[in-house]
C-alpha cells in the first residue's frame, strides 16, 4: 500500500496494452558495464536491485543501433540479442511488473570512431572526428538500423526501447541549423530538419508492433544558441506522437554546452516546468528529469501537472530502495544522491565504469555481496568523516556491533565542510542519512570523545578501525605564521576574518571551494531557479532558441578581488572533476576571480604574498592568504595502537591523503566493512 504522502508517485499509468505499477522509473545512464567481458551478468544484477527496489520502470544505458553509432555496446545481431537477455530475465524475475526498456543511442558526430556520421560534416566542439556526411543511401541504412535495434530489443525480452533524440547524438544534430546545412528533403525547414527523427520512430513501431513501450527522448532545451526554438519542440513532440512514440521524456542540454543541468548546483527540479508546457500540447504520458532526487520531489512535480512520469537517475545509483522506501515513509532512510558526479558521470566520460560516491556498491553488485557478518564483533569506529560513517554503517548492517568516536560535537569530517559551500548544500544529505541509519542500527555514537589508545585499550574492542582523516599540510614558508595566513578550516568556519584582497594558495578543489564561498553574495543558485537562471543565462518562461538568453550573465557576488594561485603551470582547475570542473571555472571567472598558474611562493609578510610567476617577482598585495596547500594523512592514532599491539585496520584520509577524496574513502571503508 502506497504511503499517503505519495499519491501521485504511486498511481499506476495505463498504457493501454501495458501499466506500470508507479510513476517513478530509473533513467538511462550508461554504466560502462556493457562493454566488458561479463558485464551483461553484473549489469543483470546492477538492474534486479534496482527492480527490487521499487521502481515502475528501467531504461538501459544507451546501445548503439550499429558500429558507426557508438563504436562500443551496440545490438545489430540475434546473437547480441542473446546477451541482452541475461539482463531482461533477471529484472522480470526481480519483479514481474517491473518494465524494462533498453535506449537506442546513436552518437552521431560524438561517436568514438573514424565511421561516426551526421547530416553534415560538422565537428562538434567536443568530438573527437569530423562525421561522415550522410547521403541518401546512408540515411536509409540508419533508418533501418534503428528498426532492426528495435525489433531485435524486442525479442530480447524487452518491454520497449527508447530512442534518445537529443544532447547532440544524431537525431537532434538533424534538428537544428548549425548542425545541419543540408538542402534536400532532411534539412532547410523545421519540417524537412525533423523528418528524420520522425521517421526513426514510424520505422520503429512499425518494426515492434503496437504493444511495446516507445519511448522518444526529445530535446526540450538544448542549452545552446542556435538550438530549437519552444515552438519547434511542441512541433516535435506532436509529430513524435503521430508517428507512434508510446510516451515522451524531456531530455535538457547538448554535451557541448555551457549550462550545468544534473550537477549539485543546479536547482531539484529546476526544469519540470518546461516538460509540463509541452505536456498540454501532446496526448501520451511525459517524462521530466534533472535533479529530482528524493519522493517528495517528485511528488510535487507530478501533482502540480508538469509530467505523468518522473526519472530518477543518478539517484537510484545512489539508493536501489528509494521508492521501496518512500512507499514505506522511510525518506529519512534514503541515501540520497547529491549530484557530485564524481563516480557516475566523471567515470563515464574518462572511460571508466560507473559507480556513486555514496554507494560503492552500485554497478558491482557482484563483487561487493552483501552477507551477514559470520562472526560479530565489537568494533571501535575513530573518526566520523566519511570513511568512518560508511564503514559504521555497512558493517552494522551485517551485525557487528559499533562504537563510532570522534573528537568534534558533530558526526560529518570534511563534509561539515563541503556543504557549508554554495551550491553544495545537498551534502547536508549524507550526514542526515548517516545520522538515521547510527540510530537505526544501534551504533553507539561518543562525540566529543578523543579516543586514544588507553581508552580503547580499556574498551576491550575486538578491533579498531582508524578513520582519524587528514590534517592540513603546513608549507615550509617564511611568514606561514603571518597574520595575513589563514587555514582553510578557519577561512571556511568563519574562525577567522578574511579581508578584501585574498591570494589562495592551491587550486585543487579545496581552494575552488574557498573561492565560491568567499565570492559569493545573494541566494544560493543551487536552492533558487530565479538565480540559477541570471548567472547561466537561461529563459525557462519565454524559452528562446536553445533556452538561452544570449545576454550578459547577471552574478551577485561579494566585494572582494580574489586570486587562486598553483604551482603547476598552465591553467588552475584542470585537475577538478571531468564533468563538472568546468562549470566551477566558468562561474568563478564570472565572478572576476583570477586564476594564475606557474607560480613559485616566496614569504608571506605586511605587504602580502611574494612570489615568482612564471620566474617573474611578484607580489600579490592582500589582506589574506588562505592557505589550500594539500593534507597529510593523520595516523598518530594508529601508531600509538600498533605500538601497544592493539588490532586497528586504517581507511580513508588517514591511509592516503594526497587529495581529499571522498569517492575514495567511502568505496575502501566499504570494502573493509563487507568484508569483515
Amino acid at each position: 500500500m502506497a504511503h499517503p504522502r505519495y499519491p501521485h508517485v504511486f498511481a499506476p499509468l495505463d498504457l493501454g496494452f501495458t501499466r506500470l505499477k508507479n510513476r517513478i522509473l530509473m533513467g538511462s545512464m550508461h554504466t560502462g558495464l556493457e562493454d566488458i567481458e561479463g558485464g551483461f551478468e553484473r549489469m543483470a544484477a546492477f538492474f534486479a536491485e534496482r527492480a527490487r527496489g521499487g521502481v515502475g520502470m528501467i531504461i538501459t544505458g544507451g546501445i548503439a543501433p550499429n558500429h558507426e553509432g557508438g563504436g562500443g555496446a551496440k545490438l545489430s545481431t540475434p546473437a547480441e540479442a542473446a546477451q541482452h537477455r541475461i539482463v531482461t530475465d533477471a529484472v522480470h524475475a526481480a519483479d514481474p511488473d517491473v518494465k524494462i526498456v533498453m535506449q537506442i543511442l546513436h552518437a552521431g558526430p560524438l561517436a568514438g570512431t573514424p565511421a561516426c556520421v551526421a547530416p553534415s560534416a560538422i565537428r562538434s566542439r567536443i568530438g573527437r572526428f569530423v562525421p561522415n556526411e550522410l547521403d541518401a543511401d546512408g540515411i536509409e541504412k540508419q533508418l533501418a538500423d534503428f528498426a532492426n535495434c528495435a525489433a531485435l530489443a524486442k525479442s530480447a525480452g524487452y518491454d520497449g526501447v527508447e530512442i534518445i533524440g537529443s544532447a547532440g547524438y544524431l537525431l537532434s544534430t538533424f534538428l537544428v541549423e548549425r548542425t545541419n546545412t543540408r538542402t534536400d528533403e532532411w534539412g532547410g525547414d523545421f519540417t524537412n530538419r525533423m523528418r528524420f527523427p520522425v521517421e526513426v520512430i514510424r520505422r520503429a513501431r512499425a518494426a515492434v508492433g503496437d504493444d511495446f513501450i516507445l519511448v522518444f527522448r526529445i530535446p526540450a532545451m538544448d542549452m545552446l544558441e542556435g538550438g530549437m526554438s519552444g515552438e519547434e519542440v511542441i512541433e516535435l513532440a506532436q509529430a513524435v506522437e503521430a508517428a507512434g512514440a508510446s510516451i515522451i521524456s524531456t531530455h535538457f542540454t547538448w554535451h557541448e554546452a555551457q549550462v550545468p543541468t544534473i550537477a549539485t548546483m543546479v536547482p531539484r527540479a529546476a526544469f519540470a516546468e518546461v516538460t509540463g508546457r509541452i505536456r498540454k500540447h501532446v496526448g501520451v504520458p511525459m517524462i521530466t528529469s534533472n535533479r529530482i532526487n528524493m519522493p517528495d520531489v517528485a511528488e510535487a512535480v507530478l501533482a502540480a501537472g508538469h509530467a505523468d512520469l518522473v526519472s530518477m537517475a543518478r539517484p537510484m545509483l545512489a539508493d536501489a530502495d528509494l521508492v521501496n522506501k518512500a512507499r514505506d515513509g522511510r525518506e529519512d532512510e534514503i541515501n540520497t544522491c547529491i549530484a557530485c558526479n564524481q563516480a557516475c558521470l566523471d567515470h563515464t566520460f574518462t572511460g571508466k565504469l560507473t559507480s556513486c560516491l555514496v554507494n560503492p556498491r552500485a554497478c558491482n553488485e557482484t563483487l561487493m555481496p552483501v552477507r551477514p557478518a559470520a562472526v560479530a564483533r565489537d568494533l571501535a569506529v575513530v573518526g566520523a568523516g566519511p570513511a568512518g560513517l560508511a564503514f559504521a554503517v555497512e558493517a552494522a548492517q551485517r551485525g557487528h556491533r559499533i562504537t563510532l568516536y570522534d573528537a568534534a560535537p558533530e558526526i560529518g569530517g570534511q563534509f561539515n565542510l563541503a556543504r557549508r559551500v554554495p551550491g553544495k548544500e545537498e551534502f547536508s544529505e549524507t550526514l542526515r542519512y548517516f545520522r538515521r541509519m547510527i540510530d537505526k542500527l544501534g551504533i553507539t555514537l561518543k562525540l566529543n570523545t578523543r579516543a586514544d589508545a588507553a581508552l580503547l585499550a580499556a574498551a576491550g574492542h575486538d578491533e579498531v578501525v582508524v578513520a582519524t582523516g587528514i590534517r592540513p599540510r603546513v608549507p615550509d614558508l617564511p611568514g606561514i605564521d603571518h597574520p595575513k595566513a589563514v587555514g582553510y578550516i578557519d577561512a571556511i568556519l568563519g574562525h577567522r576574518p578574511v579581508g578584501r584582497r585574498v591570494a589562495i594558495m592551491g587550486a585543487g578543489g579545496i581552494g575552488f571551494d574557498v573561492a565560491t564561498l568567499i565570492t559569493h553574495a545573494g541566494p544560493s543558485a543551487a536552492v533558487d531557479i530565479p538565480t540559477f537562471c541570471r548567472e547561466w543565462g537561461v529563459d525557462f518562461a519565454n524559452h528562446p532558441r536553445g533556452g538561452v538568453t544570449g545576454v550578459p550573465i547577471q552574478i551577485e557576488k561579494a566585494d572582494r578581488e580574489v586570486v587562486i594561485l598553483q604551482r603547476r603551470d598552465g591553467a588552475p582547475g584542470k585537475t577538478l572533476g571531468r564533468t563538472t570542473g568546468w562549470t566551477h571555472r566558468l562561474s568563478l571567472v564570472r565572478r572576476g576571480v583570477k586564476l594564475i598558474g606557474g607560480v613559485t611562493y616566496l614569504k608571506i609578510d605586511d605587504d602580502g604574498l611574494h612570489t615568482l610567476v612564471n620566474g617573474e617577482p611578484t607580489l600579490f598585495a592582500v589582506d589574506t592568504v588562505i592557505i589550500c596547500a594539500g593534507q597529510e594523512p593523520e595516523r598518530s592514532l594508529y601508531d600509538a595502537l600498533l605500538a601497544a599491539g592493539i588490532n586497528a585496520r586504517l581507511i580513508g584520509g588517514a591511509n592516503e591523503a594526497a587529495e581529499l577524496d571522498a569517492k575514495r574513502a567511502i568505496a575502501e571503508a566499504t570494502e573493509l566493512a563487507l568484508a569483515s
